[in-house]
């Protein structure tokens, strides 16, 4: 590096701002509690980014007394503000996420956040996205003159205090469920001034590129910070430092891994970093090379003890066990720890850390929405925000200071100033770290934790974790070894040859003019023709079963055949043609042969799909979520692997059934709100929605108890 200076704008961050004011919220309660202090001050417009969003998010628990000014739920909130404030707009641009994510999402985003709200609230789902990436940016911006950015979403599952209290009923109320709701950390920055200016510029460019919309930039106006807002540091730089992915001619941003890098190398006396995931070989290896250093710094990852989800504890959890020994095999010096977030009453789930921190040297502190694993890095959009201390510059090193002892006081189950005096006594972050660890709410390692990952599949889970937009090439030549591509023969063909047309068929519907085919109007146009004919139930069936083959999105025939045939007939034709569309996929598969995938892939492909065999239905229920392989891509592989034909057919329809029940009845319910829209067709669309979810709910839980005796009767691998 030239300068001493760890951030360096056109390398490793966008730009480097002034801020009038800055604070450092941990936890959902304080950043929500701001949030709701802040939007009603807001005179012009309300810019969000978000990975996830929920319309009926509480920002703030019901008071226990009186009535709060304004109302609690962020969609009712945005509407009371843009109904008393006729100049306020209000724009949303979320992930547009794939289908099967809404088992865990807000049914119909759209005819919530925008057709059933204020004229002047927009919500738009971003799919200006490679093939397996997301929009993961959590930026909110307030007439740029205020914003918040984080790792934290407006969404379900992440209010909480920093007690983390396992019983604490606030975070079920806030987001609107009697179930219980695991603890969640987070931590979020507040910036008002230019910085919070460069952040709408931000912003608009991403609603831009998502919808070809150029918003206003507002004019200036008087500060927004609330005053019950702690300020942290006044008159302060902060850099912006974002990752995007190369997409529609526009090049690849990667100023993310290059501060990570940079940060690293520049550290002298200890790295301090919380992330829900750690699997970026590049992160490991610049850390390998830190412990390596006879005088390098300490290293400490504070990471969750399993991160949210079956497939992602399969994935995830498994890949960062191999960079964790790596680093420990460096580790000759002794200066490498790696802790979990206890809380004893949890049991085996622990606190789920979310967070995305890293501090350097008490000179540098960054927060942002990247996390340590090869998406961050080059795949998905990222924003995070960055402070670093001038040379004798006191001020800003006493505050990072106080941050992070506040951190370990939460996590450690004590006050700020013993971990303070524990760390000053010591002369080390790390040892002040061990002196503090307890049997109660504490940081336990998380070494006895980790169990040994078989290395032969480690390459083929990177998969779900790549660095780089995936293609159809990169896609074969991760199964297909090019040496194997000259003798595989006429079955191998054929194979790579349906897989190479699925690809270029699903890049068609969405790149080219075959795009204005699945225009709805267009769609519903001969949908309605087709539904006059004699034979129109099996031909409604028929061309889910042919359009699904040819990659046309399930998804847009279910909408078009519930709107068309209604809510009972369209799901009976949608989850019909589905499932056949499924089963054709399975037979092609199957057709093309086991035989022909072991030679294609060898001994690797084999082993994974002997893995996923042992949770065949979990299997189908969840792998479609991973936005990797297109639905009949998936079907193929199935058809063609280990998976049983019975386990293919259960899960395909547990895992489709409750999204086709929610689009078919809330579509319907959407269509008659906005044809008749009264109390009874809105109080119809809340009923429908608690039902769905009770179902889908109840559904998994029978499945994995159903898993988990498979499991004990045949053994783990």
């Amino acid at each position: 590096m030239e300068s001493s200076r760890i951030l360096q704008p056109g390398r490793n961050c966008w730009k480097i701002c002034r801020a009038d004011k800055v604070a450092l919220l941990i936890d959902g309660a304080d950043y929500f509690q701001a949030l709701y202090e802040s939007l009603p001050r807001a005179e012009q417009q309300i810019l969000i980014l978000s990975w996830d969003i929920y319309s009926h998010l509480h920002l703030i628990p019901p008071p226990k007394q009186g009535s709060p000014k304004y109302p609690t739920a962020l969609g009712d909130l945005l509407n009371h503000l843009l109904n008393e404030k006729p100049r306020l707009r209000a724009c949303i641009l979320n992930w547009d996420f794939v289908l099967l994510f809404a088992l865990d999402r807000e049914w119909l985003p759209i005819y919530k956040l925008e057709v059933n709200s204020h004229k002047h609230l927009r919500f738009h789902l971003d799919d200006q996205c490679p093939l397996g990436s997301s929009h993961h940016q959590k930026v909110v911006v307030l007439d740029d003159q205020l914003a918040f950015a984080g790792g934290l979403d407006l969404t379900r599952g992440r209010w909480d205090t920093p007690k983390h209290r396992p019983d604490d009923p606030r975070r079920a109320t806030v987001d609107g469920t009697s179930l219980p709701i695991r603890p969640y950390h987070d931590v979020q920055m507040a910036v008002s001034g230019p910085a919070a200016a460069e952040l709408g510029y931000l912003a608009r460019e991403r609603w831009q590129r998502a919808t070809g919309e150029d918003l206003p930039v507002p004019k200036a106006g008087p500060e927004l910070w609330p005053d019950q807002l702690s300020v942290a540091l006044e008159n302060v730089d902060v850099a912006i430092a974002r990752t995007q992915p190369p997409f529609g001619g526009i090049e690849g941003i990667y100023e993310v891994k290059q501060l990570y890098l940079d940060a690293i190398a520049a550290a002298r006396d200890y790295i301090y970093i919380e992330n829900q995931y750690f699997t970026s070989a590049a992160i490991c290896e610049a850390l390998k090379e830190k412990l390596a250093d006879v005088d390098g710094p300490e290293v400490i990852l504070v990471l969750p003890l399993t991160v949210d989800g079956w497939l992602s504890q399969q994935v995830m959890d498994t890949m960062r066990v191999a960079l964790i020994r790596t680093l420990r095999e460096a580790d000759r010096h002794g200066r490498f720890s790696v802790y979990y977030a206890n809380q004893p009453e949890l049991d085996e789930l622990s606190i789920n850390l979310h967070a995305k921190l890293m501090i350097i040297d008490d000179r540098f502190l960054r927060i942002g929405s990247a996390n340590l694993n090869n998406r961050s890095m080059g795949l998905d959009t990222e924003c995070d925000l960055a402070l670093e201390a001038a040379p004798d510059d006191t001020r800003v090193t006493s505050v990072v200071r106080a941050f992070r002892n506040r951190l370990l006081s939460q996590h450690l189950g004590c006050d700020a100033a013993e971990v303070a005096t524990r760390i000053d006594q010591q002369g080390s972050v790390r040892r002040g770290i061990e002196m503090l660890c307890g049997n109660g709410r504490s940081l336990r390692p998380l070494e006895p934790h980790l169990t040994d990952p078989d290395p032969q599949i480690l390459e083929d889970l990177s998969l779900a974790d790549p660095e780089q937009p995936i293609d159809a090439e990169r896609f074969l030549n991760h199964f297909v070894p090019h040496q194997q591509f000259k003798p595989a023969g006429r079955r191998t063909i054929v194979w790579v040859s349906v897989l190479l047309l699925l690809f270029g068929l699903a890049a068609a519907w969405r790149f080219t003019p075959l795009n204005e085919w699945l225009n709805p109007e267009t769609l519903l146009h001969y949908a309605t023709r087709l539904s006059e004919l004699p034979m129109a139930p099996p031909l409604i069936i028929f061309s889910f079963i042919v359009f699904g083959l040819l990659m046309v999105p399930v998804t847009v025939l279910i909408v078009v055949a519930i709107l068309v045939f209604g809510p009972y007939s369209g799901f009976a034709y949608s989850l019909t043609g589905s499932l056949l569309c499924a089963l054709a996929g399975y037979g092609l598969g199957s057709l093309l042969g086991r035989n022909t995938v072991r030679r294609l892939a060898g001994k690797r492909i084999n082993r994974v799909s002997q893995r996923l065999a042992k949770r065949g239905i979990l299997t189908m229920l969840f792998v479609r979520i991973v936005p990797v392989a297109p639905f009949t891509v998936v079907n193929l592989v199935a058809g063609a692997s280990h998976i049983r034909f019975w386990d293919f057919v259960i899960g395909t329809l547990a895992g489709m059934t409750p999204g086709i029940i929610g689009i078919a009845l809330l579509t319907d319910r959407a269509k008659a709100a906005i044809e008749t829209p009264d109390w009874t067709t809105t109080l119809s669309l809340i009923l429908v929605a608690a039902v769905i979810f009770a179902i889908g709910f109840l559904l998994s839980r029978i499945l994995l108890k159903v898993d988990k005796k498979t499991q004990k009767a045949g053994g783990e691998d």
